[in-house]
């Protein structure tokens, strides 16, 4: 073989080198954009998941503000609604309570024996609720007069349920509030009406108008709210 066959030879073997390079070089550049195009989509759709799940959890804490806010103008909208329901309830209350006065006030006219009868009953029936053989009697100075009027026919009324002895009623020096007045709008008042106790003032039965007024309008009180709102609310 001559030199010239030798350098042809070797120079098939360096084309061939060379092919075999350049076709692995190829393939590993083929294989090298194929893992980093799939690291990139892989990094990509881990961003986009993040970025999924980011938002699903903004729209979740949107989604729980927008609750929390409705509930609050929910609760807000039914706490001036029963504001508005208890403003009604008072003020018809108020004016039941000026209403009493007009029938306290009666004995100054015309009209007194009503209020006399009144007292009477109210004593009757603290009576019968004492049942105490002496009580201490406490009214307003204003109707000191009238219930000394009263007195022992009340006496007598109440003997005569309860077939006991008349009670001894000793008439208390001190006496309740007078009724309400511009004069006197934020102290103690009393409407009328009286207040009994046993002697030694263990038990006392509170009659006044204004604590009847009291215990009717809290056991009538949800009928008051059925009739004025249409349901009872709790």
């Amino acid at each position: 073989m001559n030199d010239a066959d030798v350098s042809k030879q070797i120079q098939q073997m360096v084309r061939f080198i060379r092919q075999e390079a350049e076709e692995k070089a190829n393939e590993i550049s083929v294989s090298a954009e194929e893992e980093f195009n799939i690291e990139k989509l892989q990094l990509v759709e881990a961003e986009k998941k993040k970025i999924r799940q980011e938002y699903e959890k903004k729209e979740k804490q949107v989604e729980i503000r927008k609750k929390i806010e409705y509930s609050m103008q929910l609760n807000a909208s039914r706490i001036k609604v029963l504001q508005a329901q208890d403003d009604v309830v008072n003020s018809m209350k108020e004016l039941a309570s000026k209403e009493l006065l007009n029938v306290s006030h009666d004995h100054l006219h015309h009209h007194h024996h009503v209020y006399k009868k009144l007292l009477k009953d109210l004593i009757v029936q603290s009576l019968v609720r004492l049942k105490e053989p002496a009580v201490l009697l406490r009214c307003r100075k204003n109707d000191v007069h009238l219930v000394e009027s009263v007195l022992d026919s009340a006496k007598e009324e109440y003997a005569s349920k309860v077939n006991v002895h008349p009670p001894e009623i000793f008439i208390d020096n001190v006496h309740l509030p007078p009724a309400p007045s511009h004069h006197n709008a934020h102290g103690p008042f009393c409407s009328g009406g009286v207040v009994l106790a046993s002697r030694d003032g263990k038990i006392v039965f509170e009659n006044t108008l204004d604590a009847r007024l009291d215990v009717a309008f809290r056991k009538k009180l949800p009928e008051i709210r059925k009739w004025l709102f249409g349901q009872v609310v709790a």
